[in-house]
This record gives C-alpha cells, sequence and structure tokens, in this order.
C-alpha cells in the first residue's frame, strides 16, 4: 500500500449529543492527532507537494459520547490463541465502562466468536467489578476462546437480542477481520453498534501498531529458556542450545529475544531465507571455535525447507511444518555423519511463554489499552482497532491494520542490530 493511500478515518456511528460523564483528567479533541512519519525525510515529499502528511487520530476520553450509558449493553469477546494480558483487558474495559462511564450491563461471551452466536449455547457471564477482581493475576483468559468464523448475521442478531450496542474484540489479524465484518453486518441493517478492536497479538505483528500487549512478556519469558539453553550448551563440549520461539510469519519474539543478553549465535526468522547447508556450515565453523553455540529458530522460519503445506488450521492460518523438529534431526545428522560430536538440548517453551500472566509493563500497557478501547466506543466510533504509535495510544482502521503482516525489514537498524549481537552472517 502506498503511503499517498493510507487513509486513517475511523467510522462513526452518529454525533455525539450526551455529556461524558467523566469527572476527572483531560478530554482529548477530535482534532487531535499524532505524526504517521517520526522521520523527518520521510514528511518532506509532503511537505513539498503541500499536502498534509498521514496522522492518527489519537484516542482518549471525549467531551461528548454518543451512546447514553444508563440505557446500554457492552460485550467482551476474546478469540485466537492465549497470549499474556488477556485477562488484565477484559478487567480494564469492565472497570472503565462501570466506573467512568456508569454501565452496569456487561457481558462476556464464552469461547470466542463461538459466545457470540446464540444456537452454540454458551451462555455469556455477567461482569462487574467483583467478577474481575483478581484476574489479572491468572494467565489465559476466565471468557475462554477459540478459533475460526462465524456467520456475522448470526452475531448480530444476538448482539441485537441482547441489547449490545458495544462488542470490544480482543484478538489478532482473524479476529479483527471478523469483528470488521460484525461492524459492517450491523452498518448494513442500519443498527448503531460499535465494534472496538483490541489487538492481541504475541507474534507483534498487527500493522500500524508499534506494539501489542503480551509482547514483552513473551520476550522476557523466552530468555529464561535462551538461558537454560545456553547454560546446557557451556556445560558440554561441542554442546548446541537450540530453542523454538513463537513467530509464524514475524519473528520479533525471536529477534528482541535474542538480544536481551547476546547468548545467542543464530537467530533464525521468517523474514530472513536460509539455507540448510549455509547454516550447518557456520554452526560448524563456531563450535570448531568457541565449542558450543545457542540457536534460536521462529516457528515460522525455513518453511521452505520444509515439506509442502498440509491445509489450514481453523483460524485459515497455513499449517506450518515443525522447524525446531526439523533442524534438531537435520543439526544431529549433520554432525553424527560427520563424525564430529556434538551434544544437543533441543527446548520448545511456546505453551508456557503464552499462558503466563502479564508482566507489570504489559499489565500497565492492556490497562491503557482496555479504557482506550472504552472511549472509542462510548464516543460511537466502530470498525476500529484501538493502536499504540510513536508511544502515543491511537484509532486505526480495522481494514488498514488487517491489510498486510508487519514483519522485521532485513535492511532496518533491528536485523543490522541483531546481526551484530549474534555474529552470523546476513546469508547462510
Amino acid at each position: 500500500m502506498k503511503e499517498q493511500e493510507l487513509d486513517f478515518t475511523i467510522e462513526r456511528l452518529g454525533e455525539c449529543r450526551f455529556p461524558s460523564p467523566m469527572q476527572q483528567g483531560r478530554y482529548t479533541g477530535d482534532n487531535e492527532r499524532i505524526m504517521y512519519h517520526s522521520n523527518f525525510e520521510a514528511i518532506k515529499p509532503f511537505i513539498a507537494a503541500g499536502v498534509e502528511p498521514p496522522s492518527l487520530e489519537l484516542a482518549g476520553p471525549r467531551e461528548r459520547i454518543y451512546f447514553d450509558p444508563a440505557t446500554i449493553a457492552c460485550g467482551i469477546v476474546t478469540c485466537g490463541g492465549l497470549c499474556p494480558g488477556i485477562n488484565d483487558v477484559i478487567r480494564a474495559v469492565t472497570l472503565s465502562l462501570h466506573h467512568h462511564y456508569g454501565v452496569r450491563k456487561i457481558y462476556g461471551f464464552r469461547y470466542g466468536y463461538e459466545g457470540v452466536v446464540k444456537r452454540h449455547g454458551h451462555l455469556p457471564l455477567q461482569l462487574d467489578p467483583v467478577a474481575v477482581d483478581r484476574i489479572g493475576e491468572l494467565g489465559g483468559t476466565i471468557l475462554a476462546s477459540s478459533r475460526g468464523p462465524q456467520d456475522p448475521a448470526e452475531m448480530v442478531d444476538y448482539l441485537e437480542e441482547l441489547g449490545v450496542n458495544i462488542l470490544f474484540a480482543i484478538g489478532g489479524d482473524g479476529t479483527l477481520k471478523g469483528a470488521g465484518a460484525i461492524a459492517a453486518e450491523a452498518g448494513r441493517r442500519g443498527k448503531p453498534i460499535s465494534v472496538i478492536g483490541i489487538p492481541k497479538t504475541i507474534d507483534n505483528d498487527v500493522s500500524f501498531i508499534q506494539k501489542t500487549f503480551g509482547f514483552e512478556t513473551a520476550v522476557a519469558e523466552a530468555q529464561r529458556a535462551i538461558y537454560a539453553a545456553h547454560t546446557e550448551a557451556q556445560g558440554a563440549r561441542n554442546g548446541i542450545g537450540l530453542v523454538k520461539l513463537m513467530g509464524r510469519d514475524s519473528g520479533f519474539i525471536a529477534a528482541y529475544s535474542s538480544l536481551v543478553d547476546s547468548q545467542v549465535n543464530f537467530c533464525l526468522v521468517p523474514e530472513v531465507p536460509f539455507t540448510l547447508p549455509g547454516f550447518l556450515s557456520t554452526l560448524e565453523k563456531r563450535l570448531a571455535l568457541r565449542a558450543h553455540a545457542v540457536v534460536v529458530v521462529a516457528e515460522g522460519a525455513g518453511q521452505e525447507l520444509l515439506a509442502a503445506s498440509t491445509g489450514r488450521d481453523a483460524s485459515g492460518n497455513v499449517r506450518m511444518g515443525d522447524i525446531g523438529i526439523f533442524l534438531r534431526d537435520a543439526i544431529k545428522e549433520h554432525f553424527n555423519g560427520g563424525g564430529m560430536e556434538c551434544n544437543l538440548k533441543y527446548i520448545d517453551p511456546s505453551y508456557i511463554i503464552r499462558s503466563q500472566p502479564a508482566n507489570p509493563h504489559d499489565s500497565a500497557l492492556c490497562l491503557l489499552m482496555g479504557q482506550s478501547a472504552v472511549h472509542a466506543g462510548m464516543s460511537g466510533r466502530t470498525n476500529m482497532v484501538v493502536g499504540f504509535w510513536n508511544h502515543q495510544f491511537t484509532h486505526v482502521p480495522i481494514t488498514l491494520a488487517t491489510s498486510r503482516r508487519k514483519k522485521i525489514d532485513p535492511d532496518d537498524r533491528l536485523w543490522s542490530s541483531l546481526l551484530a549481537s549474534t555474529g552470523q552472517p546476513r546469508e547462510m
């Protein structure tokens, strides 16, 4: 998508006629925006052409709101895989609705979008401050989750039946696309239902969003696995610690985990292809030089080396081969066949990482994202996702957020810094 085509316009249900009941803090004006570009060189062409550079609407409470808090009901749904911080977001949304706006009817839809379809029979939970009191201390989601699409018409039918005016959808790319479909169906019917997305992806791969909640916790937990791999590798002659981390299409967890303390010698990510002979040859040189090595691989890396895809999962994602097991076996075969001893320890902490409670920094991010989502919904905005850009909370159209995956650019500073840290060659 060309930068000239970026449209950050946020859909709105109508005029805001009610004064906000919020009495503390400052209101955000509808004209407050933040620049998309932070580099002055990138802005120069827009200045030269006499046009406004792209900018995003700032999140925050508005002085006047669209919905009457005394008459509405709201719903919260969590979809897709687990991620640290989901319960924190559920709690933040519930508390903000209750304390900031006085909303008393809050439904927690169970088992993802299945819970928003009446015929599945998943009765929603009633959420209030007591129900969410300590849930931030827990991993996972108290609402449970599921994968796969549901019929938008059936979901809007149930929302109408329950009198839900705002639906908060916590999830990643597939969830946000589903939220967009719900918003479109409600709009087609002329029903004033606001649909607000809150980006949940442990891979940090949602476009136009600087950072998603749970990512920092994932990096911290991944580093514990890397520390173990490094300890094991140093504890044996020609020791190799191999760690597989999450990252289907984007290798941010692998990259940032590898930067933590320079214990990683090879970081393999989906964005940077490698050959098996090139990797094994470089690994052999590393062992000859230092007698140990630590390899971190993202789950989506090296898929071209594995057997062809065997279909898609319930979320529509291509089923990937297991690059961790593949590399484990390939490394052993290479060194055993060459008569060179190696002692390999393989660690896959994926489910341990994603089931953790959020760390303090992520918990704060969850709180502010949840509150920003509530402010957006109460002001009648819809078909949007709460974002975080240049350290400010923003509003992003769902169509833009799901237009492409955010990925590591092999030519940018992050990847160059990683190569300098690991010492691995740019090409293998």
